[in-house]
């Protein structure tokens, strides 16, 4: 055996054999490694989502006659659907000595990226319907058609000079005004939105939400760190008349003054509500800055408020206030009665997160609200008192109606002894109000 090991022709002969069996192995194993893998299955084709119906999001529930319905959201801060990204081909030298990028699209009609919300504040429609939104983290008025994808915007170093842009209002002429923290001013914007020019920097502090009396051409400005509201002559910019004391460092609790005052808004006889943020209460003065009223408190049932901010009045007069940490909407009578709440923190439609600016479009009965959280503006329909007094009377014609048909079908023999026909009731419906 020693002989055979030590023999140099004998080693050569065991490794060709060696290489001789593994090279016939070699195969034979990586073949088998091969089959033992599974083959890949293709993913079955997903299944179409189902798109909920959002036009029965109502309130209040039915069978109670709504008096609010979700109608849709403004923020472009979803993704554009798009087809697949085609793979990009490289430039030949005659194209790159030529300028001509093979990649570029020759679609004219190729739909541009949307503009995003980041933090909504301020609110304003148009006698054209159209929407406004002051946005404080953009630094821009996005100007969204109701009706389709179109953006319009005034910008920041362009159109106007902006730091913090919060409150909106626009008066009969769609001139609009801009409340700017930041400037600590009033910036005003004619129907075309070119920039008019600015006022208030010698009497303002702090200015957030601003609302105009039409009639009257009175501006409102509620001032945040003045704790004040500012009323200005909307033609001529000269100061008419302040509400609040200033000076107390947001302390103030007494009726009549404000801590941290963000949002206000006017009724049709001229009649002022003002969101006191941080006493949690809606207060209300009247034209001439008398003090009035105050409702609300510290609290999380149907009428109390945690933090409240935007604010606005419908067509019948009713209070709309927007809660920024209960993240819901309320609506009062004018005395503070509350008549309807609804939303909760999500990201659902009649869902909030920081609810702050609220305007309300009279000349469509429209309402939207401002989220800063989430980065949109929810738009909801308001069926005024008329409407639902229709809504009622309708409905009690139908069922007398169906009674009617029920007496005259059942015969005389089959119905039970003393049975007599109910009449019509409005319970679980709407009493004509929120």
């Amino acid at each position: 055996m020693l002989k055979v090991c030590n023999n140099p022709m004998a080693k050569f002969g065991v490794f060709a054999l060696l290489l001789l069996t593994f090279s016939w192995l070699a195969p034979t194993s990586l073949a088998e490694n091969k089959k033992k893998k599974p083959t890949p299955v293709a993913a079955a084709p997903a299944e179409p989502m189902e798109i909920p119906d959002f036009s029965k999001i109502v309130f209040p529930l039915e069978p109670a006659v709504p008096r609010v319905r979700y109608l849709d959201y403004f923020s472009a801060s979803l993704p554009e659907m798009t087809a697949p990204e085609k793979k990009k081909e490289k430039a030949r030298w005659m194209d790159r000595l030529a300028g001509v990028d093979p990649n570029a699209s020759d679609n004219k009609h190729e739909k541009k990226p949307r503009y995003h919300l980041f933090a909504p504040y301020g609110l304003a429609v148009d006698s054209k319907g159209l929407l406004y939104i002051a946005d404080t983290k953009v630094g821009a008025i996005f100007i969204f058609n109701t009706e389709n994808d179109e953006v319009q915007l005034i910008k920041n170093g362009a159109d106007a000079q902006f730091k913090v842009l919060l409150g909106l209002a626009m008066d009969d002429s769609d001139h609009l005004f801009a409340a700017d923290g930041g400037r600590h001013e009033i910036l005003e914007f004619d129907a075309q939105h070119k920039y008019v020019g600015a006022f208030g920097y010698s009497d303002l502090r702090g200015p957030c939400g601003i609302a105009i009396d039409k009639e009257n051409r009175f501006l409102y400005v509620a001032d945040t760190e003045l704790d004040q509201v500012v009323v200005f002559d909307a033609d001529t910019h000269a100061v008419l008349r302040k509400f609040g004391t200033t000076g107390k460092k947001h302390t103030l609790t007494d009726p009549g003054d404000f801590s941290k005052p963000t949002n206000v808004a006017v009724d049709k006889d001229g009649n002022v509500f003002v969101t006191d943020t941080f006493n949690d209460r809606v207060e209300v003065f009247d034209a001439d800055g008398n003090f009035i009223r105050t409702f609300g408190q510290n609290g999380d049932a149907a009428g109390n408020f945690a933090r409240p901010k935007g604010i606005a009045i419908d067509s019948d007069g009713h209070v709309w206030v927007a809660d920024a940490m209960l993240n819901r909407l309320q609506i009062f009578t004018p005395e503070g009665q509350i008549l309807l709440a609804f939303g909760s923190f999500g990201i659902q439609p009649a869902q909030f997160q920081a609810l702050t600016g609220l305007t309300f479009d009279a000349k469509r009965n429209r309402v939207f609200a401002a989220e800063q959280i989430y980065g949109r503006v929810q738009m909801f329909r308001y069926y005024t008192d008329d409407e639902a007094r229709a809504e009622i009377a309708k409905r009690r014609a139908g069922k007398t109606s169906k009674d009617a048909d029920a007496k005259t079908d059942v015969p005389k023999a089959d119905k039970p002894a003393g049975a007599t026909i109910a009449a019509p009731t409005t319970e679980g419906q709407s009493t004509g109000k929120p």
